[in-house]
């Protein structure tokens, strides 16, 4: 089992910033693809970027340019940091967790933090 804890999310104005971080535990967690996804109102849930355990990264088009994906293997945390934001950004942001790669299928999900863009 990998328990996955999102913290960071909260209010931003367009152009802002804001740092998600996500906490993993459990077993061999950190040798894990992680991942962040995200779903708006009335939307289906989309990738956002994912990370190996090697630290390969992908980025959804919507996002390449403006938001990082890193982690720090000996936290067994990952963090998202989200720069020049705007409105179609707003969704709760989910990570998940996967021995292989993460995809919207994957086991392993945080609970969720929201966040919202104002113009």
């Amino acid at each position: 089992q990998v328990q996955l804890v999102e913290s960071g999310g909260g209010l931003a104005q367009a152009g802002g910033s804001l740092r998600l971080s996500c906490a993993a535990s459990g077993r061999t967690s950190s040798r894990y693809s992680m991942g962040w996804f995200r779903q708006a109102p009335g939307k289906e849930r989309e990738f956002v970027a994912r990370i190996t355990w090697t630290g390969m990264t992908t980025y959804a088009d919507s996002v390449k340019g403006r938001f990082t994906i890193s982690r720090d293997n000996a936290k067994n945390t990952v963090y998202l940091q989200m720069n020049s934001l705007n409105p179609e950004d707003t969704a709760v942001y989910y990570c998940a967790a996967d021995p292989s790669i993460v995809t919207t299928r994957s086991e392993y999900w945080g609970q969720g933090t929201q966040v919202t863009v104002s113009s």
